[in-house]
């Protein structure tokens, strides 16, 4: 009988350490065998919360992230917060960056939406800032992507063979109307028009200086010349047919120069404020960057932005006057992010049935901002036509 009970006793106390095991093995985590001895019993104690589901956080992982944040806190007081200005330009570069890296048929798209007039002949459109129109190594250009936008005006879902050409170039740096033809015979004819000076294209400019007189017209011819030098370069330069004579009471002409090409310039101040104004200009001849030259170096006045011809010994940034960098809140050092000041504001087609074709293009938001800035105001502010 003893026997017996002591086995009944036995097999009692078995069952019940076996109840308490599993019950254990109910409360802990399955991830409870690899942890520490202190984190098995914060994770017995708090059964069911996130903190017992998660390993706590490691005294190095902990000095990592304080050493990232007194670092952060550091570049965050030495870098000091840029200016409205420098903000622009920054925004400036990478927008022009982006659209000159980007697919074909984003910039397709960009220009599509910028569509300022177009008919069976011609289409016109808005070139954005730092995108050249012919075709540069690595850069995405407008004539790249001139078979996609065609395929745009006329429809995606339309089968055509219509073309884009263009006719009358901006500089890359430049912006504005950029004329465009439907067709060989149409880039012909406008060419043409171009030729004797039927087609009418007015360019806005912001300069530094004001030009005197106001209003002129500027006949002097253009060459290419080597600028010596550390930095040995070509510029496009004046080549003038006279010269002060000896007594310095007169003009002496002077054997024009065989590659010297005829330019002529038309300006107009539109206003002027704190050193600098806004010009009207009208391209004749077109000769390549002939209004910079004419501006920089016979009005004496180059164009805000013009890193290139505002010295002509050598190839460094725009020095600006003192005046001017406070109005637009910038370092001396800065001033090479300016961009170049030069949009191609209204063009004008003759028409043959009908009225002559007239677009005016809007100013970039970068402009705008420098207008206010130098307290430059728009012609139509005065009530001007």
């Amino acid at each position: 009988m003893n026997c017996g009970r002591r086995a009944a006793a036995l097999c009692d106390h078995m069952l019940s350490s076996l109840v308490k095991s599993r019950t254990l093995c109910r409360r802990i985590p399955e991830t409870a065998p690899f942890l520490s001895r202190s984190q098995r019993t914060a994770a017995a104690d708090s059964p069911g919360s996130d903190a017992a589901d998660k390993p706590r956080l490691r005294a190095i992982d902990l000095a990592r992230q304080v050493r990232r944040e007194k670092a952060k806190t550091q570049t965050e007081q030495t870098e000091p917060p840029l200016s409205g200005l420098q903000q622009r330009v920054t925004e400036l570069k990478r927008f022009s960056a982006q659209l000159q890296n980007v697919h074909p048929n984003v910039l397709a798209k960009q220009l599509h939406r910028s569509v300022l007039y177009q008919d069976k002949d011609v289409v016109v459109i808005n070139k954005p800032y730092g995108v050249p129109v012919r075709e540069e190594s690595g850069v995405t250009s407008v004539t790249s992507v001139l078979p996609v936008l065609a395929k745009m005006l006329d429809g995606l879902k339309v089968k055509t063979n219509s073309e884009l050409l263009p006719c009358l170039g901006l500089e890359k740096d430049s912006t504005g109307a950029l004329l465009l033809a439907r067709s060989e015979a149409a880039a012909e004819h406008l060419l043409a028009l171009s030729r004797n000076n039927q087609v009418e294209r007015k360019y806005w400019v912001i300069t530094v200086g004001v030009p005197v007189p106001s209003e002129g017209l500027i006949d002097i011819p253009i060459i290419e010349r080597e600028v010596k030098g550390p930095q040995p370069h070509f510029k496009m330069a004046l080549s003038p047919l006279f010269k002060m004579n000896d007594a310095g009471d007169g003009l002496t002409k002077v054997r024009s120069h065989r590659q010297a090409q005829s330019a002529v310039t038309k300006y107009r101040v539109l206003d002027s404020s704190n050193g600098c104004s806004l010009v009207e200009l009208q391209a004749f001849a077109g000769v390549k960057h002939q209004m910079r030259v004419h501006m920089a170096y016979a009005l004496a006045c180059p164009i805000l932005g013009d890193h290139k011809y505002s010295h002509w010994s050598k190839l460094a940034p725009q020095k600006l006057p003192e005046r001017v960098l406070k109005k637009l809140g910038l370092e001396q050092t800065k001033s090479r992010h300016l961009p170049l000041h030069l949009h191609a504001r209204q063009l004008v087609l003759p028409g043959h049935s009908r009225a002559d074709v007239s677009v005016s293009c809007p100013l970039p938001k970068y402009f705008i901002k420098t207008l206010s800035r130098l307290q430059l105001t728009f012609p139509e502010d005065k009530n001007e036509k």
